[in-house]
């Protein structure tokens, strides 16, 4: 299951550089202290913003449920999603962790610390499982990871398959139940879930495919035109024979 943003501008440069990674990263030197490419959301009440930055304070925190409905349309049946194993694994295990102290109670850990701006709760409490919350929560970890174009989508949840006798999803009769968050009509943006089928190699995402077909059509051209070129002037002899 992804979530998937349009008109959302991630790979703007002013936003991809607000953050700090050695926050991210554990540092506690960082954590109090954050980068100025912060701003605005370095600080707040006096207090370092915890993670700070622009692409953090934006994060999506709208909630999906998945229920299929029953034929007779009563006793509708959750779906169970789950919300780990979403993140890349190097993001998740090396590029970011929760600062290092005497406790691993991360409401000391941040202790002195603010929420970002936008934000309902502060990244501690993000999930009640500890492997999954402050900055190694992976739904945090996702969004941080800035998309190349306007329209995206990220993963959300995972569907897994109970055994190989049964489909994943049934057919029948589904409704998704939104609890709605996340603000979009202020830049004229669109919020959409998709349903995918993913491979060791991935999900489906035609753009990958249609880019490299047109680069390798457009060389292929070349190569046509450049071959012709060679073989009709590529072997003259111009020069002049020049007398004793």
């Amino acid at each position: 299951m992804y979530y998937g943003l349009s008109n959302f501008y991630q790979n703007h440069r002013r936003y991809v550089k607000s953050r700090d990674d050695s926050q991210l990263n554990g540092d506690n030197s960082s954590l109090f202290n954050p980068s100025k490419e912060c701003e605005p959301y370095r600080t707040s009440d006096d207090k370092p913003i915890a993670p700070c930055g622009a692409i953090a304070n934006s994060m999506f925190n709208d909630t999906l449920t998945l229920f299929r409905i029953d034929p007779n349309g009563t006793n509708p049946k959750r779906i169970p999603l789950t919300k780990k194993g979403i993140a890349w694994w190097t993001d998740k295990n090396v590029k970011f962790r929760n600062p290092v102290g005497d406790t691993k109670n991360l409401t000391v850990l941040f202790h002195g610390t603010s929420k970002p701006v936008n934000w309902p709760k502060p990244v501690y409490m993000l999930d009640s499982d500890p492997d999954n919350n402050g900055f190694i929560n992976e739904d945090f970890i996702v969004w941080m990871r800035t998309a190349a174009l306007p329209t995206f989508r990220k993963l959300y949840r995972l569907i897994e398959r109970k055994d190989n006798l049964q489909p994943t999803l049934a057919a029948g009769n589904y409704s998704l139940v939104i609890t709605y968050n996340y603000p979009v009509h202020s830049f004229d943006g669109r919020k959409r879930m998709i349903l995918s089928t993913i491979s060791w190699m991935g999900g489906k995402n035609p753009f990958l495919g249609i880019a490299y077909i047109t680069v390798g059509s457009i060389c292929f051209f070349l190569g046509v035109v450049l071959l012709f070129i060679h073989h009709k002037y590529g072997n003259r002899n111009n020069s002049a024979d020049i007398p004793n």
